[in-house]
């Protein structure tokens, strides 16, 4: 992820490896990280049983948000792919009992349709 992406505020992808080691203490027994992207200090992260946005705030970015958002919570979804002059792609998640969706924005490196696939076969059901 280049720092023209991380000032704009799209989300790169990461490695699995790094993922699961930076995010060891919250996950449950046997959950393993199917994708993961980084903006800066947040991450966005797809497992086998939920998706987890994390939030670093203040100066340090010692305090941290967990949202733990279970794949049957969620309720549609879009996802919008680059273009010419368009050169992110967005992700919007409706959440049960929320009326406005999640968005969030990816750099044009980033494989929108591994993505989408992983969330059809976890949100559609196999």
């Amino acid at each position: 992820m280049g720092l023209f992406d991380a000032l704009l505020g799209n989300a790169g992808e990461m490695s699995n490896e790094e993922a699961t080691e930076e995010l060891a203490t919250i996950l449950g027994a046997d959950e393993q990280i199917e994708l993961a992207y980084k903006l800066i200090r947040d991450m966005i992260v797809l497992t086998d049983r939920r998706l987890i946005l994390i939030d670093k705030q203040g100066m340090t970015g010692k305090k941290v948000e967990y949202r733990s958002v279970p794949f049957k919570s969620i309720t549609m979804y879009t996802v919008e792919t680059t273009g010419h002059f368009d050169l992110d792609a967005e992700l919007k998640l409706w959440i049960s009992g929320q009326s406005e969706p999640i968005a969030l924005e990816f750099n044009g490196k980033t494989n929108v349709y591994a993505m989408q696939g992983l969330l059809a076969a976890k949100i559609a059901g196999k």
